[in-house]
């Protein structure tokens, strides 16, 4: 059985390839550029919008893990359509045609996150999609998703992953290094206004074991699953703790609600401007206030009972994990100048 993997270049489709291989697992690394290649890999080199090398890319392959997806807070609505809706249904579309048996569509809980939305505490699958979007990377994911649950049939089992901030050895550009960042820089201000924050994470071991779960679990098409860790962790705490451990400084300014959305207001409008938004990563955006300023927890009982999921990590073990692999590849420094 090889399983296409596609976005196998970058940190989720990299560790899924790995740990397919590890469990015996035949696999076949879609990438953009050869050179970004995972080792030891059998390589496709592919493009979303390339339907002849997706055609070449699916065949003879029984099951796709999609993890390719446009990621990030600004940019052009049609760039992110393109890439994960119109993409997404184009890679289906030719893995159906070539006989491919499963598609696994990594998501994500942000198709569900709304631009004014409340705490979502505990939530299960049941949760609709809002109606509004927070930005274009959350419309697309719940489009895509409602496009490959739609796709499900007999012949063509689909099901949807939604890892929120994975996290681990290996995330060179993910949410937790994008606040080290902020933290190095002393540009992430306290926003918790006094309220505790709850968030589900997930760990990158907890992702790839779903992964392998999905390819072989029954009765899961047309179906989406929450995947964390097993225990949500207290967010401006958590910042505090890893701030420590990193020997920068915590959180400590603190920013009123009106300056904020000011700031957030003004920050947004400059960086419609494309010559912006290529070049340079906005200070602060909704998207990643929302983050650490709304609760989103999650209940995963379908995935471990219908996966068979059990995520085994604690937080403290992983940011131990995390910690290591940081200073065994050059530091804090070299892993954010890289970014």
């Amino acid at each position: 059985m090889t399983v296409l993997v596609t976005g196998a270049s970058g940190f989720v489709g990299g560790a899924v390839v790995r740990g397919l291989r590890a469990r015996g697992v035949p696999v076949r690394a879609m990438v953009r550029d050869a050179a970004t290649a995972p080792a030891d890999a059998e390589i496709a080199v592919a493009d979303l919008a390339d339907a002849g090398a997706l055609a070449a890319a699916v065949a003879g392959t029984s099951a796709v893990v999609h993890a390719a997806a446009r990621l990030g807070e600004f940019g052009r609505p049609a760039e992110f359509f393109a890439t994960n809706v119109a993409g997404t249904d184009r890679l289906m579309q030719e893995a159906a045609a070539a006989g491919v048996k499963r598609f696994v569509f990594v998501g994500s809980p942000s198709a569900l996150t709304a631009p004014d939305g409340s705490d979502q505490l505990g939530i299960d699958e049941s949760q609709p999609y809002p109606s509004r979007f927070l930005n274009s990377y959350c419309e697309t994911k719940a489009v895509a998703e409602q496009l490959v649950l739609a796709a499900d049939s007999p012949e063509f089992t689909t099901c949807s992953l939604r890892p929120r901030a994975v996290w681990g050895p290996g995330d060179r550009s993910g949410p937790v290094v994008q606040l080290l960042a902020k933290l190095r820089a002393g540009r992430l201000p306290d926003l918790s206004g006094g309220k505790d924050v709850r968030a589900s994470l997930c760990y990158i071991d907890h992702l790839v074991q779903s992964v392998a779960l999905a390819l072989d679990a029954e009765t899961i098409g047309g179906r989406a699953y929450f995947v964390a860790d097993a225990e949500p962790i207290a967010v401006w705490p958590t910042l505090t703790a890893v701030a420590r451990r990193f020997e920068l400084p915590p959180p400590s300014v603190t920013v009123p609600a009106p300056i904020l959305g000011g700031a957030l207001a003004a920050i947004e409008t400059v960086w419609r401007i494309p010559a912006v938004a290529q070049r340079w990563t906005p200070p602060l955006s909704r998207y990643a206030v929302a983050l650490v300023t709304r609760s989103a927890t999650y209940d995963i009982s379908r995935a471990e009972r219908e996966l068979g999921y059990r995520p085994t990590v604690s937080f403290d073990d992983g940011l131990d994990r995390f910690y290591t692999w940081v200073t065994e590849t050059g530091g804090l420094d070299r892993l954010l100048a890289g970014r």
